[in-house]
């Protein structure tokens, strides 16, 4: 065998374990496409089999309001633990929900768009990781959320640190609230109102007798 042929034969090798590598049966790392809400919206009224899911706590829901027509899904519930912490005081919410990605699998499809909204971007890029991993074709993360991040918000840790200390130091109105960024931001329509279609579907159903 010459020096050329040898050549071409590790080049057609590596090729093979390149494609075997992006293989989407070899399982291909895939991401939830980032989008803002206004872009949600769009979808929503643009595109068929698109669906939006608000992965937060039946009491955001209800109580802070919710995207006209978004479907409740539950990733994380409330827990009864008080904590305190240099900054913050508050009710954890820490216990994830089991049977999210079974519920949703018995409403949509594999190959429907899921549009996922959670308060702030942070619970709804879990789900949307999870349902990537439950061969959930299109899922979309709603990164800005329903109520935004905490005023002022920067994607750079240390450019968020810098101006959020700032803000806090001068007493800047708003400084630690939300609504400056997300869903209701941007004026798109949401209601306290309760519609049985759209309601996390085990609390629709009967409870079971022991």
């Amino acid at each position: 065998m010459n020096k050329k042929t040898l050549i071409i034969g590790f080049i057609v090798v590596a090729l093979g374990l390149l494609l075997i590598s992006v293989s989407p049966e070899k399982g291909l790392a895939q991401e939830a496409k980032k989008i803002l809400s206004i872009e949600a919206y769009d979808m929503l009224n643009a595109v068929p089999d698109t669906y939006l899911i608000d992965v937060r706590t039946r009491a955001e829901y209800q109580f802070v309001g919710h995207p006209i027509n978004a479907y409740l899904f539950p990733y994380m519930f409330m827990t009864k633990v008080f904590s305190k912490t240099e900054e913050k005081t508050g009710y954890q919410l820490n216990v994830k929900n089991k049977e999210f990605i079974e519920e949703i699998v018995k409403v949509f499809k594999k190959e429907d768009n899921l549009l996922i909204i959670g308060r702030d971007g942070t619970r709804s890029a879990l789900a949307a990781r999870d349902l990537i991993d439950a061969d959930f074709k299109n899922v979309y993360d709603v990164e800005d959320g329903f109520e935004g991040p905490e005023f002022p918000s920067f994607e750079n840790a240390n450019k968020d640190k810098f101006y959020r200390q700032i803000a806090k130091r001068n007493k800047i109105q708003g400084f630690g609230h939300r609504r400056h960024y997300g869903w209701q931001w941007w004026g798109l329509p949401w209601t306290y109102e309760i519609d049985p279609k759209f309601v996390y579907p085990p609390d629709l159903r009967p409870p079971v007798k022991k």
